[in-house]
């Protein structure tokens, strides 16, 4: 099975047909989804956005560094420790950082939704904004915004190398270090806002808080901790008390902090830290608790799960306007005596609060896109709480996209990427009842681009596809209780299933293809010319029949953000 998935991406590389036999298949693989040398290319005027996006990820860090890090090999504060040297190196102090007017925010589900909250109010008041967030959907550039908006390709190209020159410059007296890929970002992030000269800067926390390279910042005017739970235990912990511990390493002493409800043994962590760090900590109230003169508020983010990041977004744009705009009282200190968090006082939205929160937009989250007789249902859920919530959205949105006639397919497209546990996601999907599974790697598609927004050098092709087909017989195992046959490849040279089997869950070696079939001609965006996806085998096109027959098709895309993200890079790549 894996070596039929691997013959496929050397069939359709730009590279295939030059390689040697006595080159690995795995090389091959490789060769075929990044498509480019690992070395910088040099600097010279002309050098287009691509260029820029091509060496900036020889910063990547390999699959075997980045095990080290998580199996405890590296020094996880050495990430924090060693950016106020390479903010020197590249022009910048952490002194300067301090003009930037800073709200910090951090959580394991929803920081990027409470960040977008904030952004688009205070964007809304007509202050001049950049957000720092991660990871990126369809583009780099969607991780630095100003006003909202992803930087434009000749402001990224024109401040990357900037810094960049700047630290390539000095690396050789400093060993020949230079910052990996997220740290240069976020130096990068810093550069441009400060050139850009924005009123504020929103920044969201990469991994933890703690140790995590934007806390390198000394004085943000506000901090918060969106919903806590498990995840990238190997870096932060394997329990939600040390996950806490990790996240309310943000907190600074004077700077008032907010966070949603947490779990109780979370609570008492973010309560000791605030005690320690002295820092005064309060509980987001209510989302309904807020009285508007024109009802209840309005989100542009579906689901649930936002009311709480619509909460700690509205706290955090209280607090920040009351010490832009309004007198500058420091916040009282934490009761050292006191065993709870108190409570935050809701207030009466203005009007810029009330549109900004309806206008919010964030693409990749709770997001559905429509077209005829498709329908997409794009989530990025990637931990138990957050694909709990995605089901209860996707079931409620599907329900209210399903008043037409006809029978409606629905399809699950998936895929789970680092240390994450597949099988538990996907149990949690059963109730949605899924006609049919996909399964496909985090690869947009087979044939050579020069795109090199996507490439991720953080994990090998081998466990890419190992880990999607774990993931496919984890869903048969769930589905119907049976892995006694062979899970079906839509790939040429694939082995044939079994006729007498009827497999509801298919394996396809890239994005592009995944999409293409379940569609069966019906997004005309996914018929262009210029898109090629292997073509499948005639004895698995005779599964397309309920697809073909239906008159709508529900997908729904989760499990990884950066499967999301290859799917709007062909079904919308503007929207960022």
């Amino acid at each position: 099975m894996m070596a039929c998935l691997l013959r496929v991406l050397q069939r359709h590389s730009a590279f295939g047909a030059s390689c040697s036999e006595r080159d690995s298949v795995f090389r091959l693989a490789s060769w075929a989804v990044r498509n480019h040398s690992t070395q910088a290319a040099p600097h010279f005027p002309g050098m287009e956005y691509q260029d820029a996006i091509w060496t900036l990820n020889t910063l990547q860090s390999n699959a075997s560094v980045l095990q080290q890090a998580r199996s405890g090999q590296r020094d996880p504060r050495q990430q924090l420790l060693s950016m106020p040297g390479f903010l020197e190196r590249a022009g910048l102090t952490v002194e300067q950082l301090d003009h930037l007017n800073i709200i910090h925010i951090t959580g394991t589900k929803g920081k990027g939704s409470t960040c977008a909250f904030t952004e688009r109010i205070l964007r809304t008041y007509g202050f001049r904004t950049g957000f720092y967030s991660s990871p990126h959907l369809v583009q780099v550039r969607e991780r630095i915004r100003i006003d909202g908006r992803p930087i434009s390709n000749e402001l990224f190209t024109k401040y990357f190398w900037q810094v960049y020159g700047r630290l390539d410059e000095t690396k050789e007296a400093h060993g020949g270090t230079m910052p990996a890929y997220f740290r240069f970002l976020t130096i990068l992030a810093f550069h441009i806002f400060l050139q850009e000269k924005v009123d504020l800067a929103i920044i969201e926390v990469g991994i933890g808080g703690a140790y995590d390279c934007t806390n390198v910042v000394r004085r943000p005017w506000v901090c918060g901790i969106a919903s806590l739970g498990i995840d990238h235990t190997q870096i932060l912990g394997d329990t939600i008390e040390k996950i806490a511990w990790q996240k309310a390493g943000i907190f600074k002493p004077g700077v008032p902090a907010f966070t949603v409800r947490q779990p109780q043994e979370a609570m008492a962590v973010l309560r000791d830290r605030a005690r320690e760090i002295q820092c005064r900590l309060l509980v987001c109230p209510d989302l309904d608790r807020y009285q508007t003169e024109s009802g209840a508020l309005q989100l542009g983010l579906a689901g649930q799960h936002q009311r709480s990041n619509a909460s700690l977004a509205l706290q955090l744009c209280h607090t920040w306007l009351q010490r832009r705009c309004g007198p500058d009282s420091s916040p009282a200190l934490p009761d050292p005596n006191s065993s709870s968090v108190l409570q935050a006082d809701s207030f009466r939205p203005g009007a810029a609060m009330v549109k900004g929160l309806a206008d919010t937009h964030w693409a990749g989250r709770n997001q559905t896109l429509r077209r005829g007789a498709m329908t997409y249902f794009l989530d990025g859920a990637h931990t138990h709480r957050s694909m709990q919530a995605c089901v209860q959205w996707f079931q409620e949105a599907a329900q209210s996209q399903s008043g037409a006639s006809g029978a409606v397919v629905r399809v699950l497209l998936f895929n789970s990427t680092g240390q994450r546990d597949g099988a538990a996601m996907l149990k949690l999907l059963l109730p949605c009842h899924f006609d049919l599974a996909v399964f496909c790697p985090n690869i947009a598609e087979t044939v050579a681009t020069g795109n090199a927004d996507q490439q991720n050098f953080n994990v090998t092709v081998e466990a890419m596809l190992t880990c999607c087909l774990d993931n496919e017989r984890s869903w048969r195992l769930l589905s119907d209780g049976g892995d006694d046959y062979a899970a079906p490849l839509l790939i040429r040279d694939g082995p044939a299933p079994l006729a007498e089997r009827k497999a509801d869950s298919l394996v396809f070696p890239c994005i592009l293809s995944a999409l293409r079939w379940i569609a069966q001609g019906r997004d005309p965006v996914l018929t262009e010319p210029a898109q090629t996806a292997p073509p499948v085998t005639p004895s698995m096109a005779a599964k397309a029949a309920l697809l073909q027959d239906a008159a709508h098709i529900h997908i729904l895309v989760t499990g990884s953000l950066h499967l999301v993200g290859g799917v709007l890079k062909h079904l919308d790549p503007e929207d960022g």
